[in-house]
């Protein structure tokens, strides 16, 4: 199993272009299946779940070939509508087929999904919108079984904003006869960028981005051709990465409007960041100040980037307080800050930082995606070497992290065990 082994001490310096983003990828692939054309995606990263969702895609009948970051996919006229645990286990965003296959092919037995341990987050909303347009839902030994004739459109109000539950719903009114009206929607730029896509695809869409989204039904859809905007969650952790060790980085195809939450609490901890309109360059001028951080829905400050201001925090000269409101189990990370020498306490989902401290090199174990993100920069500032151990979740989510760092200045590099 490979590991992360880092030794702190260096600034970085230079250029580090943004990957095409993870969490728009994936529904966008998902969205392939309801066309009757080909699609060709471009600027996808290569990740442990795009890899899972391309083969998923294939299980599911679709011819799908993916060469240098471009995904090329033309879904079966008759397919398998089953996504086995063994790969929905694997990663949560599986479940964003179900929406698809019910509006398209009728049918559907996806498996209650997996992915990281950060809360319960669970489906709830995704089934009853689908049960409020006309599908039978039944749950069986672990599998969610969707049926239904022809969706029809409806008005349905999600209880909280959920990503991927109104992408679902999203996708399968693309298809539903007549209006489906989601109220209370998500509004993240990757709801706005599914949308752009099911549009191209000949979906009338109107209200993404704000709380409520209009779709009015169309018999078929055809393909679509779209390159993936670039991932503001990893632009956010090298902004962080360049505020903690120091140096001055430039994150080339960015897009700041993505980050603003992010942007003004970095300009508010005391760090230059500078704006063009597909570049961000980033700059220590100073001690770094206290952070009071809340994690909201977009276009709050993402809970996303919570791990990663928690290390930020440590190296800050003063007490910072973070407030996790969006997941319940998204401190994990904290006892390995500990154990590298933070001096952190949660209270129920408040924690309480307080810098700066020094941080001591030492084998850390990730526990999610993002606090894998905060352990690899906490390797940067600390005294000696960090092994980042479990680097499957990193996978996950970051392409070639320890090229990118390297690149800049970074002592990191990969290493098999």
């Amino acid at each position: 199993m490979d590991k992360i082994v880092v030794i702190g001490g260096n600034e970085i310096n230079g250029t580090i272009k943004a990957s095409g983003a993870k969490n728009a990828a994936l529904p966008i692939m998902a969205a392939t299946l309801l066309g009757t054309g080909t699609s060709t995606i471009s600027n996808i990263p290569k990740l442990r779940d795009v890899a899972t969702m391309t083969k998923l895609l294939g299980l599911l009948g679709a011819s799908v070939e993916f060469t240098d970051g471009t995904l090329t996919v033309t879904p079966g006229e008759s397919v398998s509508t089953e996504a086995p645990y063994e790969l929905v286990k694997t990663m949560r965003a599986s479940v964003l087929v179900l929406g698809p296959l019910v509006a398209r092919y009728g049918t559907a037995r996806v498996s209650l999904p997996g992915g990281c341990a950060i809360g319960a987050r669970p489906i709830d909303i995704h089934l009853k919108g689908l049960e409020a347009m006309g599908a039978q839902i039944e749950l069986d030994h672990g599998y969610v079984i969707a049926k239904c004739k022809k969706l029809t459109g409806a008005k349905i109000v999600c209880d909280v904003p959920t990503v991927t539950g109104t992408e679902n719903l999203m996708m399968a009114a693309c298809l539903a006869d007549g209006l489906t009206v989601i109220e209370n929607a998500a509004k993240e730029p990757e709801i706005v960028e599914l949308a752009d896509v099911l549009r191209s695809m000949g979906a009338k869409i109107e209200g993404d981005g704000t709380s409520v989204i209009k779709i009015t039904g169309e018999k078929e859809l055809g393909g679509a051709t779209h390159a993936v905007r670039a991932d503001r969650i990893e632009t956010g952790t090298f902004m962080v990465a360049a505020a903690v060790a120091g140096g001055e980085i430039t994150i080339t195809d960015a897009r700041p409007q993505d980050l603003e939450a992010v942007i003004d609490k970095l300009r508010g901890s005391g760090v230059s960041v500078e704006t063009g309109a597909s570049t961000i360059t980033v700059a220590r001028v100073g001690p770094l100040k206290p952070v009071n951080i809340t994690t909201q829905p977009h276009p709050g400050f993402p809970t996303d980037m919570q791990a990663q201001f928690m290390l930020l925090a440590t190296q800050a000269e003063g007490r910072s307080v973070i407030r996790e409101s969006i997941f319940e189990n998204r401190f994990m990370h904290v006892p390995e800050l500990f154990r590298m020498g933070g001096d952190i306490r949660v209270d129920g989902r408040v924690a309480m930082v307080s810098g700066k401290t020094k941080l001591s090199g030492t084998s850390v174990m990730a526990t999610d995606l993002r606090a894998s993100a905060s352990l690899v920069i906490a390797g940067l500032v600390a005294e000696g070497t960090t092994e980042v151990l479990r680097v499957y979740h990193l996978d996950r989510g970051y392409e070639h992290i320890e090229k990118k760092l390297s690149a800049v200045g970074a002592n990191i590099k990969r290493v098999s065990e």
